[in-house]
């Protein structure tokens, strides 16, 4: 696992932020952008997921961290669903809608795997931050 002191330095918050990144791109274009509630559902979404990581990182103890992680695969998951909603009323592209699926399923194996770490790990606390 490699060492982060940030939760900038997490490869599954870069991930998640590239993804946000994505989703407002997609949520900000034709037809999309005049679906209030589910472009506002997806984006708040996908910033759950960064927001999470973030927050959880900042908390004491992994017991913490694996909590809020837990909450940001939540999230993953509900930008997934979304993104067939938008794939099945033609505001999204098949191609589209393939390459954000991936990116959110990629960030949440990523989540996955960094909670596996921490519940193997002794690690606890301030610790946190030599992984």
């Amino acid at each position: 696992m490699a060492t982060f002191e940030r939760f900038e330095d997490i490869e599954a918050w870069k991930k998640a932020r590239s993804l946000v990144n994505l989703i407002y791109e997609l949520t900000g274009t034709g037809e999309f952008v005049r679906d209030y509630g589910l472009k506002d559902q997806i984006r708040r979404a996908a910033v759950s997921v960064l927001s999470n990581i973030a927050e959880g990182f900042e908390r004491e103890g992994n017991t913490e961290f694996c909590r809020f992680l837990g909450i940001a695969k939540g999230s993953c998951g509900e930008v997934r669903a979304q993104l067939y909603v938008a794939l099945d009323q033609h505001y999204i592209t098949p191609e589209q809608f393939d390459v954000a699926l991936r990116g959110a399923v990629e960030v949440s194996r990523m989540i996955s795997g960094l909670i596996k770490y921490l519940r193997q790990s002794e690690l606890t606390g301030s610790k946190l931050r030599k992984l």
